[in-house]
């Protein structure tokens, strides 16, 4: 395949990584458990979950995190099932979570310029 053969859509974009979660949910017929409530709710644990992994870290410590891959491996994981949930959250809302990023960064500009 040349790249002028490839697809457009490359697996690592959000709509992408949306439509692949929704497919893997839907093989395993979660859609129903897939409401905002519950979603939020899951985004809420995977995150304290990745909280966790900090919980007791000086600021020295949290800044190597990474250095050590049995930690790393562990931050990288609970990185993913934030942003996993976070996406189909977005998915189920209708959110374009792109532009709502970008929209949030033009009002914080405002509220707090630069001095």
């Amino acid at each position: 395949m040349t790249t002028d053969d490839a697809p457009d859509e490359s697996p690592l974009d959000v709509v992408g990584l949306q439509r692949r979660l929704a497919e893997f949910a839907a093989a395993r017929h979660w859609e129903p458990y897939h409401t905002p409530k519950n979603l939020a709710v899951a985004l809420s644990v995977e995150a304290s979950e990745l909280v966790e992994i900090f919980q007791w870290l000086t600021p020295e410590q949290s800044a190597r995190v990474m250095e050590e891959e049995g930690t790393a491996h562990r931050v990288r994981d609970e990185a993913a099932d934030v942003l996993a949930y976070l996406l189909q959250f977005c998915e189920v809302l209708g959110i374009d979570v792109l532009a709502a990023l970008s929209d949030k960064i033009d009002r914080n500009e405002l509220r707090f310029p630069a001095k």
